[in-house]
C-alpha cells in the first residue's frame, strides 16, 4: 500500500446540508494515485487520533481530492471549523478501492446517508452507464444528487419519510427492480443493515457486488488491529481481516454477515 502524510491546502469549503460539509484539498501526489473507494485519515488539530473519511472526488489533472463528511463528534466538528486557505493534515490514499469494470454496460451505485459520497468517483468513471440510488432519512440529509447528474449518471433519491426524491422507503426497492432488468455490477456503501440487504439481493440474482464497510479505526494502516471484520476465504473458512488495510472494499459474498 503506497500512501503519504501531507498537510494539504484547503482550496474550497462548502456546507451541503445540516452538519454535512464538502472540502477540496490540493494534494497532487495523492490525487495522482488515489482510486475510487479509498479513504484518507485526517488529524484534527488538538486531537491524538485521526478520523477516516472516504474520498468523494479525485481530479488528477488539477491535483485535488474532495472529501464530504458529516459532523458526528468532537473530531469531525473540529474539522468542519477549518476554512479555505487553511491546511488539513492527512495520510492518504489508504485501503483498497472498488474493482472497476471497463466493459460493463450498466452498474448500480448504492449509497446510504454519508455512504453516498464514495459513490461519486465511481459515477465519474462510469458516467451514463451508472444509476446511483441514494438513501436518506429525510430531505434534510439529501446531498450530491446534482453531482451525479453532472457525470451523466441517473440519480434515484429515496427518503424514509418521503419528504424528497422519487421513492418513499429504502434503497432496496429500486435496486430490486434494476436487478430484474439486468445489471453487471453493484457497488454499495452505507449502514451495515443496508449493506446486508443489498448483498442479499445481489447474491440472490448472482450479481457482482462490492461493499465498502464502515468501522472505527485508529491507525488506518492495519497496525492497531482495531477495525477487524469477519471475511470468508475461498474455502469458506471465516478469517479476520482489517477494514483499513484489507478493505474498506470487500466482495459482498466474502463478508460474514
Amino acid at each position: 500500500m503506497r500512501y503519504t502524510q501531507s498537510s494539504c491546502l484547503i482550496t474550497e469549503k462548502r456546507a451541503l446540508a445540516e452538519d454535512i460539509f464538502s472540502f477540496t484539498l490540493h494534494c497532487p501526489e495523492i490525487a495522482a494515485i488515489a482510486q475510487p473507494g479509498q479513504f484518507v485519515h485526517i488529524l484534527p488539530k488538538g486531537f491524538g487520533l485521526r478520523r477516516p473519511i472516504s474520498i468523494a472526488g479525485i481530479d488528477a489533472e488539477k491535483g485535488t481530492l474532495r472529501l464530504v463528511f458529516a459532523v458526528r463528534g468532537k473530531g469531525t466538528d473540529a474539522l468542519s471549523s477549518l476554512s479555505a486557505g487553511g491546511l488539513m493534515d492527512i495520510i492518504a490514499p489508504l485501503g483498497h478501492g472498488f474493482t472497476l469494470k471497463p466493459d460493463a454496460a450498466h452498474v448500480v451505485l448504492v449509497g446510504g446517508g454519508i455512504g453516498v459520497p464514495p459513490m461519486l468517483p465511481l459515477a465519474k468513471y462510469y458516467g451514463g452507464k451508472a444509476t446511483a440510488i441514494s438513501g436518506f432519512r429525510s430531505f434534510r440529509q439529501v446531498i450530491l444528487q446534482e453531482d451525479f447528474e453532472q457525470y451523466g449518471t441517473q440519480p434515484i433519491c429515496c427518503t424514509e419519510d418521503g419528504s424528497a426524491g422519487a421513492v418513499k422507503g429504502f434503497v432496496t426497492a429500486p435496486l430490486e427492480q434494476l436487478l430484474s432488468e439486468g445489471v453487471d455490477a453493484v457497488y454499495a456503501c452505507g449502514p451495515m443493515p443496508m449493506l446486508k440487504a443489498v448483498a442479499a439481493l445481489c447474491m440472490r440474482t448472482h450479481t457482482f457486488c462490492e461493499v465498502s464497510l464502515e468501522e472505527r479505526m485508529a491507525c488506518g494502516v492495519g497496525a492497531c488491529l482495531g477495525c477487524a471484520c469477519q471475511i470468508k476465504d475461498a474455502d469458506g473458512e471465516v478469517q479476520f481481516r482489517h477494514v483499513c488495510k484489507d478493505g474498506p472494499v470487500f466482495k459482498a459474498v466474502e463478508v460474514q454477515w
